[in-house]
């Protein structure tokens, strides 16, 4: 088979295939629709806990692959539901062929405007073919974008923290190189998107089309535009297409709308709200905590009734907290900044020697971080003030945290309130904040 798209050989290929498509696009559609439902929820929740973690670059992986999953399956579903209709209609022509309006007896008032708006059940099956098409190649197409959109929103990111806020490299580059690229980039951007909203109206005027092409062809690679650019500039030269990205614009800002609304039936009583003397969330409780998508808070406990003579509380890990030890003891913070991506299928370090002295320092500061982390954080039960004694640990649903157990005995049994407090620095002085409050119940076994 010739590969040559000029030779008609290759040309008589494509026109067989192009009407052979729908069996392709209905045996992708559904592969593709039983995936993106298995992914849906694993994606949701991976989102979620990375935000609890505070891992941004897990995040926006999470969240870009979210919203494609998201986009896939709106428009997905929508073709096998319209390629249905086709081939319902298809059967249908078999049987009955075409519309006879005659034997409708119809008066002519109703024959004569459904004649103007349907004109024949064949253009009828026509459209819905062209629909289709076309919906499952913009379904596609609209992935590119939301990547292209994120990898923009990358680069200013890596620029502002690698160049601008980077203490390692000179003043004269974060300010000379850092600052025009952002300023570079967020132009650049605005104007794409000028240009992508007015369907190419930058390009049109000879002298606007010269100080825009710069951006365009640094934007080309940036966004990875090259490689999906015939499929655009193939919707924008037909009318049919353009009418399809208008018609579904407003769809997906309705959906985007919809999936905000929620039905509030209280003035005052909020399910989301934290724990206080007056609230319990579930967050703080590891009983209540059944389902793979509940994280906790910034502090759990067992349970709302506590039988025993001692109280479990653990603490997830995140990024805050290590913030808040470095504010608080300076000389724990590292010279360089190891958080964020690494892999952990490369090592160029191949000393044995220097790996053991080097994870023995690691120990070392390791306990120093633990016995700040004490330092930092103590509770108050009521009015009883407990200094804390954290280990570092995993929960049972393999979460990073550290944990400590509180003595009650001198507790009377009914109702008290756990405060979980935080020491913070402040030029010269030191305040005691409230972290976290839970309620509980204490009843002896």
């Amino acid at each position: 088979m010739s590969n040559d798209y000029k030779s008609p050989g290759f040309k008589k290929l494509l026109d067989s295939l192009q009407q052979q498509s729908w069996e392709l696009e209905l045996i992708i559609s559904g592969f593709a629709i039983f995936g993106l439902f298995t992914a849906y929820e694993p994606l949701r929740i991976g989102a979620e806990n990375a935000q609890n973690n505070q891992q941004i670059y897990q995040f926006v992986l999470y969240l870009v692959a979210f919203i494609a999953c998201s986009i896939l399956l709106f428009n997905l579903l929508l073709h096998v539901i319209l390629r249905g209709l086709w081939i319902g209609a298809l059967g249908l022509r078999y049987v009955s062929g075409d519309i006879e309006f005659d034997k409708l007896k119809y008066s002519e008032k109703f024959k004569n405007y459904l004649k103007k708006k349907i004109v024949s059940f064949d253009r009828y099956i026509a459209n819905l073919e062209n629909y289709c098409s076309v919906l499952f190649a913009i379904s596609f197409l609209l992935i590119f974008h939301v990547v292209a959109i994120t990898l923009i929103i990358l680069s200013i990111a890596l620029v502002a923290n690698f160049i601008i806020d980077n203490d390692h490299l000179p003043d004269w580059i974060s300010s000379w190189v850092g600052i025009p690229l952002v300023l570079f980039i967020c132009f650049g951007m605005l104007l794409a998107f000028i240009d992508f909203i007015t369907q190419g109206i930058l390009k049109r005027n000879k002298w606007v089309a010269r100080l825009y092409f710069p951006f365009y062809w640094v934007f080309s690679f940036l966004t990875l535009s090259f490689l999906y650019r015939p499929l655009v500039y193939n919707f924008l030269d037909n009318r049919f297409g353009k009418r399809i990205i208008f018609l579904l614009t407003p769809i997906y800002i309705v959906i985007l709308l919809l999936s905000g609304l929620e039905y509030r039936n209280s003035n005052y009583l909020n399910k989301e709200k934290n724990s206080s003397t007056i609230f319990a969330n579930k967050e703080n409780y590891m009983d209540m905590m059944t389902e793979d998508e509940d994280y906790p808070g910034e502090a759990v406990i067992p349970s709302k009734v506590i039988t025993t003579s001692y109280l479990q509380v653990f603490m997830p890990y995140s990024e805050n907290i290590e913030e808040r030890i470095f504010a608080f003891e300076e000389s724990l913070k590292p010279e360089e900044d190891r958080r964020g991506l690494a892999s952990n299928n490369f090592s160029f370090n191949t000393n044995w020697s220097d790996k053991i002295t080097s994870e023995r320092q690691k120990d070392s500061i390791r306990k120093h971080y633990l016995s700040i982390f004490n330092e930092t954080y103590f509770f108050k039960i009521d009015s009883l003030r407990i200094d804390s004694d954290f280990i570092i640990t995993t929960n049972n649903k393999n979460h990073l945290g550290f944990e400590t157990f509180l003595n009650l005995t001198m507790l009377s049994e009914g109702r008290h309130q756990l405060r979980v407090m935080r020491k913070r620095r402040e030029k010269d002085s030191i305040v005691e904040l409230i972290q976290e409050s839970i309620p509980f119940w204490y009843f002896k076994d």
